[in-house]
């Protein structure tokens, strides 16, 4: 596992900017954040929290498809 710097993130603990390293554990599914000035660490869980693709015009969701056509009359 590959430790790498996180550029402009700022650290929780000490407010330290530029001294948070991180590391992603796909065993454990877990990225694992330290703080090289204060020693402050943390894990966050990337297995559960995996983001879901927007639906746009390219990748319409199913409920829009097939949703029904509604005629709209316009009033003068």
């Amino acid at each position: 596992m590959k430790k790498r710097f996180i550029a402009g993130v700022v650290c929780p603990k000490c407010g330290a900017l530029d001294s948070i390293m991180a590391v992603n554990d796909t065993h454990q599914q877990v990225l694992i954040r330290d703080c090289i000035d204060c020693g402050f660490s943390d894990r966050l869980s990337t297995g559960v929290n995996e983001p879901k693709e927007v639906s746009t015009r390219i990748t319409a969701d199913n409920q829009f498809v097939n949703a029904a056509v509604q005629v709209i009359k316009i009033i003068e």
